[in-house]
């Protein structure tokens, strides 16, 4: 049987569409961390290097008397989600923490992608027990087309309190700025020490006043970013971060004492900005596979089962499909996001399992840990253009990529271009233009096929195929640090051992 499941992954793989040449992973690599100047909030630093954009929102946080600027718009439009944020943050940071000596010359400006994210963090936390979740009025700022510069739209504030728990944006943010405090550990101790005191507080908040922030504030957050798989999940991952940054007792007998009550096992196929169930075992079997706890060995069978779900010709999981084309494809919208965070985990678990000279066990089969890599690798070349339509779904990179990206600031003229300010509704002849955007927004991974068909249309009104998010981009930092390292993985090496 594993002779058999092993020439099956090596002919999905070999098939899917062939190899167009090698891939300047670096070169991705730089471009992916520059779209988060593209999606900066606030004032601009003098070292801004896509001069299209310009100052926005420089008064955020005003009417309700505290200072929220910076930060990141999470996609193409101009509201500030703090959900999305602190994802983004937590899982750029994991790629640093994993992968940083591959990241080479490129890890300061990838440290200063999480600080723009971690510094608004922090002033979203200033206050106890408050997290300040969301700056924007997402109804109206919807109904407009404008460039962020240029915005008019009400820029509401949204927190939660204990009046208002939101456990699960809580928890996500105190593991961001846990993740945070890691990566800046050598790189600037002072930073790093403030940002994990800051990460016990919003933890102890979140998991005390607990309640989902999408009942707390569900007609700010839903549809866009409700939680739907509630917040259980962010307190296991936050107490997770906690402990691996803090190293103190009291989270490792959290984790374990909440395993079963707070749903560890549940929903292991899953992991985004919503549900982090498999980030959870795969993050914490780290600590089984390299031999530092035993305790937590439970939290490995689930990320085995989560990671044999993944591979191709061992698993027929019916919420995970591979497309003509050898893309990775869950139901829903933007799949690059399932895309980019489920083949991070693949790689860092087949990390981990390289360090433990194991195997997944899949059943009556198993995959050795150069295979996982191999499939988060060809998830990789797919968005750079190893696909049948030969194109690359990172803008800026390659021959071919999409013109017509779903954001506000890139299909819009420039500030510069155009110094008068465009209307909510001035805006719409923009949107409505077949022509290519004006702005490049280098960087930015768009959601890409949404089918099992390998089709884009690029079209600028299809948001859910041409739409970038910075929640898409977080964990492909780490994917392609690793491969810019690594760039060779033989054919050969999918054959099991």
């Amino acid at each position: 049987m594993a002779a058999a499941g092993g020439a099956v992954l090596l002919l999905v793989l070999a098939t899917a569409t062939s190899v167009t040449g090698q891939h300047d992973y670096s070169d991705a690599l730089h471009k992916s961390i520059l779209f988060f100047e593209g999606q900066r909030s606030g004032r601009l630093p003098p070292d801004q290097r896509l001069r299209w954009r310009r100052d926005s929102a420089l008064n955020d946080g005003a009417t309700a008397g505290v200072d929220l600027t910076g930060g990141y718009y999470d996609a193409g439009d101009n509201v500030k989600f703090g959900f999305p944020m602190a994802f983004t943050a937590t899982l750029m940071s994991w790629g640093l923490i994993d992968f940083g000596r591959s990241f080479g010359a490129h890890a300061a400006e990838a440290r200063e992608a999480v600080r723009w994210a971690t510094d608004y963090l922090m002033k979203a936390t200033a206050t106890p027990n408050t997290v300040y979740v969301q700056v924007g009025d997402a109804f109206r700022d919807h109904s407009c087309w404008e460039r962020p510069e240029d915005m008019d739209t009400p820029r509401t504030v949204y927190k939660v309190d204990p009046s208002h728990p939101g456990s699960d944006v809580a928890a996500e943010t105190a593991a961001a700025l846990a993740a945070a405090s890691i990566v800046f550990r050598d790189a600037d101790p002072d930073y790093s020490n403030r940002l994990l005191d800051r990460a016990i507080q919003v933890f102890e908040f979140a998991d005390k006043y607990r309640g989902p922030y999408s009942s707390s504030l569900h007609a700010a957050v839903c549809p866009c970013y409700c939680d739907y798989s509630g917040y259980k999940d962010e307190l296991l991952w936050g107490a997770a971060w906690l402990h691996k940054a803090s190293r103190r007792r009291e989270y490792r007998d959290y984790i374990k004492r909440n395993e079963v009550v707070l749903g560890a096992s549940e929903a292991i196929n899953e992991f985004g900005w919503d549900n982090k169930h498999a980030g959870i075992n795969v993050l914490i079997s780290k600590e089984v596979l390299m031999g530092k706890d035993e305790y937590f060995q439970s939290f490995r069978v689930n990320a085995d089962n989560f990671i044999c779900t993944l591979l191709p010709g061992i698993s027929n999981h019916p919420q995970i499909q591979y497309s003509p084309g050898g893309l990775l494809f869950k139901v829903g919208n933007s799949n690059m996001q399932h895309v980019t965070s489920l083949s991070f985990l693949l790689l860092a678990y087949s990390n981990y399992l390289s360090h433990a000279n194991v195997r997944v066990p899949c059943g009556t089969s198993s995959a050795s840990p150069v295979q996982l890599r191999r499939v988060a690798k060809r998830q990789v070349d797919y968005i750079l253009g190893d696909n049948p339509l030969r194109m690359s779904y990172m803008v800026g990179y390659g021959s071919r990529y999409p013109l017509r990206i779903h954001h506000r600031g890139s299909s819009l003229p420039s500030v510069a271009a155009h110094p008068a300010q465009i209307g909510c509704k001035a805006g719409a002849t923009y949107y409505a233009s077949a022509a290519p955007n004006p702005n490049l927004l280098v960087g930015a991974v768009v959601g890409g096929p949404s089918n099992t068909s390998d089709a884009f249309p690029d079209a600028r009104a299809v948001f859910q195929q041409s739409e970038p998010t910075t929640y898409i981009n977080a964990p492909l930092l780490g994917l392609l640090a690793y491969f810019s390292a690594h760039p060779n993985l033989a054919q050969s090496d999918l054959l099991y051992d």
